[in-house]
Order: structure tokens, then sequence, then C-alpha cells
């Protein structure tokens, strides 16, 4: 890291309430675009709420929030931002969906600091801020280096981020043996994952060895058996780790399908994506121990506290990243001699927010994340 970057600017909400304050009759106009109406509503109604808190925290009366509707449609996306443009707004903390940025390169004079994690890039003034899947892998990579892993499969679903998680790989540099990719048909699954780990191979060879000690001549071969016997297979699976590209009840599917044929976590490491301290993962004690990258727990808890406080709801993950932007925005506009414009994200600098420690670079924000174990029902930093 030392070697890329010299310098980290600690971006804290009380440091940036102690900076020089903008001149009181210049407004820092922050456009919102996130969705306000339709199924996913309460999303932009958690972002609005988050970004309140952080300007609570700032107290500067100068700060302007304007807030527009998207609907998570990208033509209702590039109306509200075209208006949000006539109002003088030229940097926007959204959309929220990766398909909303669709149209936004005809607004070029804006800067978009969108909460999607894709990968890829609709257009020049358009920072993807979400937590995208290289960020994750480099944690990974890190990971599997300190543990001296030699072998890593990852297991992908055959959906729409499959070719993220394969550019991901490239873009990390982490080594892998092979990347599967499997169907999330439950009906199939299993079956891939047999043949993945070999299993109908394993099982064989156990039964192969009980009836060769059962013809031979060997003086303890009933304890032998015996042994054997308590067993499922016999042989070992061409990996030492798995990662599985997988979330929710379909990662837990992958682990059953895994410990069914005789693939434990107490023998492989068992490694996931950030899965935001899914709690229900934590009664998965036969999958354990898992291992995931994430953003700060610590942070996490603390900003859902006093967002519970406030609201008496608790928050969303995009608002939590939200919350970051809005004092990413008003510290660099400070940096840049109160101009907003472009050259503000042109510097290749790390923060620390709330989330943890970031930088932006080729209209990425990439986080450096922290890394987790689940193991005895708890959530266990590793580093």
């Amino acid at each position: 890291m030392k070697k890329i970057i010299k310098i980290i600017l600690f971006l804290t909400l009380t440091l940036l309430m102690s900076l020089t304050s903008i001149k009181a009759n210049e407004k820092i106009k922050i456009g919102l675009l996130i969705p306000l109406t339709g199924e996913n509503s309460e999303i932009g109604e958690s972002i609005i709420n988050s970004v309140g808190l952080a300007i609570n925290k700032i107290n500067n009366s100068s700060i302007e929030i304007i807030p527009k509707d998207t609907g998570s449609n990208p033509d209702m996306a590039l109306d509200a931002a075209i208006e949000l443009s006539n109002l003088g707004v030229k940097i926007i903390i959204g959309p929220v969906f990766n398909e909303s940025l669709a149209y936004l390169n005809k607004v070029n004079e804006i800067t978009f600091l969108a909460l999607t994690n894709k990968n890829n890039n609709f257009s020049k003034n358009i920072i993807n801020a979400g937590i995208n899947a290289t960020s994750q892998l480099r944690a990974i990579n890190r990971f599997i280096k300190l543990e001296k892993i030699k072998k890593t499969i990852f297991l992908t679903p055959d959906v729409s981020f499959k070719n993220e998680i394969e550019v991901a790989i490239s873009r990390s540099k982490i080594k892998v043996k092979k990347n599967y990719i499997y169907n999330t048909d439950p009906t199939k699954l299993t079956e891939q994952i047999e043949k993945i780990t070999r299993y109908q191979i394993r099982k064989q060879n156990l039964q192969d060895e009980i009836t060769r000690l059962e013809k031979s001549d060997e003086s303890n071969k009933e304890l032998l058996i015996e042994r054997l016997k308590k067993r499922d297979t016999l042989g070992n699976v061409n990996f030492d780790s798995v990662v599985i590209s997988d979330f929710d009840e379909s990662l837990k599917s992958v682990a059953t399908s895994l410990l069914y044929t005789d693939v434990s976590p107490k023998e492989k490491y068992f490694i996931t994506l950030n899965q935001w301290f899914d709690e229900s993962l934590l009664k998965e004690t036969s999958s354990q121990p898992l291992y995931f990258p994430s953003v700060n727990k610590s942070n996490y808890e603390e900003f859902s506290s006093e967002y519970y406080e406030k609201y008496n709801l608790y928050p969303n993950q995009l608002s939590f990243l939200s919350y970051d932007l809005v004092g990413l925005v008003y510290y660099l506009i400070l940096q840049n001699d109160n101009i907003i414009n472009q050259t503000m994200f042109a510097k290749k600098t790390l923060f620390k927010g709330k989330v943890g420690i970031f930088e932006i670079q080729d209209n990425k924000i990439n986080h450096i994340l922290n890394f987790y174990k689940v193991e005895n029902e708890k959530f266990k930093k590793i580093f």
C-alpha cells in the first residue's frame, strides 16, 4: 500500500467540522438520485436519513441536499439529473442501481457517485462507489497469502454478476486453480458439486479399500475396516480453499452440498464475499468457520445504533455508504478551494471513513476491507 500512496487522509466527520468553513453566502449543493417511489422507495428513504445524519455531524448550514426520485428507472434518472443540473448541482450521490446509469453520460458536467458495486463504467463522469468485487477479492487474496493457502477454487453462480467475478479475479491478481460456474437450481447443484469434489470417485475409493482389507491377511484389518466404515469417502480434493461467490440461501445451499460431499470447513477454508454480517450465518454451525471480507464492523454497528436512535429503524447497507460519501464530497470541496468540479476526484489518495479505508481510482472507489470469520456463532475480526 505504501508503494502506491504515501499519504492517508483521515476522512472523519469530526475532522471535517474543524476545517475552514465555506463562506456563508456560498451554497454547497449536493444532489441525491434515489428511488422515492415504487418497490425500492424504502432504500431511498434510508439514504435520505443517513445523509441527514452526516449533515448534522458536519454542522454547516451552507450544505444544501436536493433529492430527486429516479423510480429505479434510467429515463427518470436522466430527467432528474437534468433538473439538478439546471439548479446548479455539480455533484450527485446516486443513482442506486446500475441500470439507472445508462444515460447519465448526457449530463457530463455532473459527477455521479453511484452506489452500485459493479466493476463496469458507463461514463467518465460516473464513479462507482459500492463495495465492488475487486475490493473484496483483494482482501481475500491478502487472507490467502496470510494463511499460505496454495490451491484455491471459485464457485460462482451462473447469474448476472458472474462476469464481474471473472473480471475481479483478473484485477485482484488472486491465484485461482479454477473458477467453476454452477447452476443455482437445487436439483442440479449437488450433482455439480459432486463432480467438482470428485465425490463418487472418493466414495468408490473408500469401498475399494474396505474390500481390499477384507480380503487381506493384515492382523489389524478389523480395526482398520471399522474406522473406514465411519467415513464417507477416501482421498483428498484438489483444493485447499473454496471461495463461494454467493449470498443468502444460495450460499447456504452450496455450503451444504460441500458438506454432503464430505468437504468440511474444519479441513478446507470456506470463504465467501461480503455478507454484511448476516446474522443467519451464525446459526449455520456446520458451515463454520466461514470467512469473508467486509466493512469495519464496529463502525457499522455504531452507525446502525445512531441511526436507530434517531429514526427508530435500522438502516440498509447503502445508507451506510451514503453517510461516508457526504463527508467525502464536503472534504474534497474544501481541499479544492471551494471549487466544485471533476478534478476533485482526480488525485489518487486514500481516505478513511466509517466504511473503512478507500481510494478513488479509474472511476471507482476501491475499498480496503477488513476480514472476518464466523465461528462459534460469532463474528471475529482477522485483520
